[in-house]
């Protein structure tokens, strides 16, 4: 097998597989990527086992279709270093001893027999197909993706939920201390389905999504899901369980309500967060018709910080706590110059909106209040 590739755009397809490939793999098989040959297109796949991703890209003077596994590690330290040069590779299909040539020299090893790698999972006989534009995919992710949980004590939780419906998206993640809930309505899916995306192939899909400005083909079942995009082909098993009713806990009655500008607001909290204990970030947000007083202490180190920012409030004056660095996480991912925050008492949730929601789209954050000593 030989066929010749241009070094810049394969060093770009393999870091895009990479992303798929665990430092450390349980079957010795999936340290490598699988090169398939079929005429002038190349495939590079990467897997996990729950996970495979696959990039195209076009090749020349291919001679003899074929495939074989090649080290992973060993494939970007090479290409990373001759990436702007052409690469021809000759592959012996008996010892599948492998030559890459280029400009002043030439790398010889040993591939890996291709047919020990796992085959992608067929899907079932429940397969359902959507085909939205790869920016909605790309703005649900990225406006939900931070508050997703990092605890493995609820699997469940450690994903985005996709609650899809005949005429939105609705994208969901919480961690229990903040809930983010993001409709977009660009597009219209005709029917009603729902499943947990894992936080690895979310990730994956954003720097996918990012090349790539085409609509995406998704395609799934009860159990996982395929993402056709461009030159890239994206398989992944889903999170199993049942998603809480997300609608429960965001509060339906919370009349006060405070704007203030977003990067004020933000800037203030992160040097006042600097002096806010460790183990819990608390600061105190004393509330004002026409302020915030921003408050955090460390009683460990003695220190303090306090700091105004102005506002506009119609409610009643005010004291409640909230974790400063999830807060600054929420106002960071909110991408209106002023935001909405809207209270009921000091024990109950503060749910954040933008001033003026973008069209097509609605997103709420919840975060839960601390205790105030």
């Amino acid at each position: 097998m030989k066929f010749n590739v241009e070094g810049k755009t394969f060093q770009q397809q393999l870091s895009a597989v990479s992303k798929v490939i665990n430092a450390k793999n349980a079957l010795s098989i999936l340290d490598n990527f699988l090169l398939k040959v079929e005429g002038d297109r190349l495939s590079i796949t990467g897997s996990d086992q729950e996970n495979v991703m696959t990039a195209y890209m076009v090749i020349t003077e291919s001679e003899n279709d074929g495939m074989i596994a090649v080290p992973a590690k060993r494939m970007l330290e090479i290409t990373k270093e001759i990436a702007n040069q052409p690469l021809t590779f000759y592959i012996n299909d008996e010892t599948k001893e492998i030559d890459i040539r280029f400009l002043n020299g030439h790398f010889n090893f040993m591939g890996v027999d291709a047919a020990e790698y796992p085959q992608r999972r067929a899907m079932g006989e429940d397969v359902r197909r959507l085909e939205i534009p790869a920016s909605v995919v790309l703005k649900g992710i990225e406006n939900t993706a931070f508050a997703v949980s990092t605890e493995n004590v609820r699997p469940i939780m450690t994903g985005i939920y996709w609650d899809i419906h005949q005429s939105d998206i609705t994208f969901v993640s919480s961690d229990t201390h903040k809930l983010v809930r993001y409709i977009n309505s660009e597009s219209a899916p005709g029917f009603e389905a729902s499943f947990i995306l894992p936080s690895k192939p979310a990730s994956i899909l954003r720097g996918i999504i990012g090349k790539e400005e085409a609509d995406i083909m998704i395609t799934f079942d009860s159990k996982g899901a395929t993402f056709e995009l461009g030159d890239y082909l994206l398989s992944c098993l889903f999170i199993n369980g049942n998603y809480p009713n997300y609608n429960r806990v965001i509060p339906t009655e919370n009349p006060f309500e405070l704007t203030v500008d977003r990067v004020s607001l933000m800037t203030a909290l992160r040097r006042v967060s600097i002096f806010a204990a460790k183990s819990s970030n608390l600061v105190v947000l004393d509330i004002q018709p026409n302020e915030i007083i921003l408050h955090a202490q460390d009683l460990d180190y003695g220190t303090s910080a306090e700091e105004r920012v102005v506002c506009n409030y119609e409610g009643n004056t005010m004291t409640i706590g909230f974790n400063g660095q999830f807060m600054i996480e929420i106002l960071n991912n909110l991408h209106d110059e002023s935001i909405v925050l809207k209270l009921s008492d000091p024990a109950r949730p503060g749910i954040y909106t933008p001033l003026q929601q973008q069209p097509g789209e609605d997103i709420v954050t919840i975060q839960m209040p601390m205790q105030v000593l």
